[in-house]
């Protein structure tokens, strides 16, 4: 059997200091509606992100470059001199007339514009952490994104409105390019693929019964992508994205990065396999024991740990988890400067 093929690939990580003063002001200075997502839970940091830098130095030390997407703050313990390292802003890769930004869907639709950014890239959230050792081929093989292609229903979800337009939005633009029936003859060994979890297979099977999407599932971790895919949709959807450029904030006309995900998987340029085993989601709630244990007992490749509305102080669940991460990696990495008496880290 032909060995997989390894190829150089890059991190892109986005992340906000929501305690930035000059950001929140900046922020305030523009209105929002309803219908527009400005959420405290989108902007708040745990204090985690070193662990994120020592998490890909010690598991997947691998990477080509890692570029940090910023709005022009920086942690203060960030080794910014470091050779894989580059620091990039809203204005090195988004154009100015759409900045600033508060929206994350913006931030994502244009990182193909990096400079030096690898044809092959993995794109994190700030929430997406490594507990285990991967390899390159976890991600691609021979140049290829790894993922699942399997089917599930939007759903209209109150609680999170906004989410259930942005997923439709997604799907509308897909139907425009992608036949769901002649999609699954072309390619029916990517929707039917021995190792796909029991339920997806399910659900593939019963999807086969309406003509029309009715939705896409997208393992919420980590995403694989090649910087071609970018470019294909922006020559065809141009207009749209740079429509939802002028949303400063998340709102619910948006289409997300999953579009981008997903038509990869509708193109076949995509190897299947089964990501979802590698990735643990959980959200931050008031009792935090399952999510210190997952970290603790490392008990997946991938923790995505998504915020979410809290009644207990934030404070000690932010010590909770520092500690939990604190106990798998507690050494600096190279990405960490060294600290001098009068620097005040936080």
């Amino acid at each position: 059997m032909r060995k997989a093929e390894e190829c150089p690939i890059d991190f892109v990580i986005t992340w906000v200091d929501g305690q930035d003063e000059a950001w929140r002001k900046q922020k305030a200075g523009y209105s929002h509606t309803e219908e527009e997502d400005d959420s405290e839970e989108r902007y708040r940091d745990w204090g985690l992100l070193k662990y994120w830098f020592r998490g890909v130095e010690e598991f997947t030390p691998w990477v080509r470059k890692i570029h940090f997407v910023t709005w022009g703050h920086l942690p203060a313990w960030l080794n910014t001199e470091h050779p894989k390292l580059h620091v990039v802003r809203h204005e090195d890769y988004i154009p100015k007339k759409f900045l600033p930004t508060f929206n994350s869907n913006v931030l994502e639709i244009y990182l193909h514009h990096i400079q030096g950014l690898e044809e092959q890239f993995v794109y994190f959230n700030d929430d997406m952490f490594f507990l285990r050792p991967m390899k390159s081929t976890d991600f691609f093989i021979n140049e290829k994104p790894c993922d699942m292609l399997a089917f599930q229903p939007v759903i209209a979800n109150p609680d999170n409105p906004v989410m259930s337009y942005l997923y439709l939005n997604n799907m509308l633009v897909l139907c425009k390019y992608f036949n769901k029936r002649e999609n699954v003859r072309r390619q029916p060994w990517n929707y039917f693929r021995f190792g796909y979890p029991p339920l997806y297979f399910f659900y593939n099977v019963l999807e086969l019964f309406f003509p029309q999407y009715t939705g896409l599932y997208t393992v919420h971790g980590p995403s694989p992508f090649c910087k071609k895919t970018f470019q294909e949709i922006w020559e065809k959807e141009g207009a749209l994205l740079e429509q939802m450029s002028e949303d400063r904030f998340r709102e619910k006309n948006d289409v997300t990065p999953y579009l981008f995900r997903e038509w990869q998987k509708l193109s076949g340029e995509f190897c299947p396999k089964n990501v979802q085993k590698d990735v643990s989601y959980l959200e931050i709630q008031d009792k935090t024991e399952r999510l210190v244990q997952t970290i603790e007992k490392k008990r997946s490749k991938i923790i995505c740990i998504n915020d979410a509305s809290i009644t207990r102080d934030a404070d000690s669940i932010r010590a909770e988890l520092q500690g939990a991460f604190e106990s798998i990696l507690p050494y600096s990495s190279s990405f960490e400067r060294k600290i001098r008496r009068h620097d005040n880290i936080r």
